[in-house]
């Protein structure tokens, strides 16, 4: 079982973005996987990869608010500027030997929900406009980027 399963209440509409919140979900869920075996190996290598994958989304999404037009998208950057810099003192943790696991899984999932539910749904109309100017190739292109 895992820790958090996608439920249709976090979709954005957009599937590019949405696969992109469902692969920071399967992060999240290795990341309890690797507790549960207690594999700080593991732990340590899904950790950088949540965190690398998570700043390239974000550059991504700010990228489609900036093209878009997006009139929030300066306080939208920097909501998530401060959540990489949370993010990355569980990281400073983490590194220094403490297990900050459990405590960021439930930061993430908490988090990431209300994200995407207050804040990235209020853009995905303008960047969805944006998406469905761009050819076809292009817009799969950026979802096998993404996955």
């Amino acid at each position: 079982m895992s820790y958090w399963s996608w439920d249709d209440s976090l979709s954005v509409g957009i599937d590019v973005i949405d696969e992109q919140h469902r692969r920071i979900v399967d992060y999240i869920n290795e990341l309890d996987a690797a507790h549960l075996n207690k594999d700080r190996d593991k732990v340590t290598q899904v950790l950088m990869a949540l965190v690398d994958y998570t700043i390239s989304h974000f550059a991504f999404e700010e990228n489609l608010m900036t093209e878009s037009g997006y009139p929030l998208s300066e306080a939208h950057k920097k909501v998530h500027e401060s959540f990489t810099a949370h993010i990355n003192n569980y990281k400073e943790q983490h590194e220094n030997g403490q297990d900050i696991t459990r405590q960021l899984m439930s930061e993430l999932q908490i988090w990431l929900t209300n994200h995407i539910k207050k804040e990235d749904k209020h853009y995905a109309p303008y960047a969805d406009k944006i998406l469905n100017r761009k050819t076809g190739w292009l817009r799969n292109a950026l979802g096998r980027f993404f996955k």
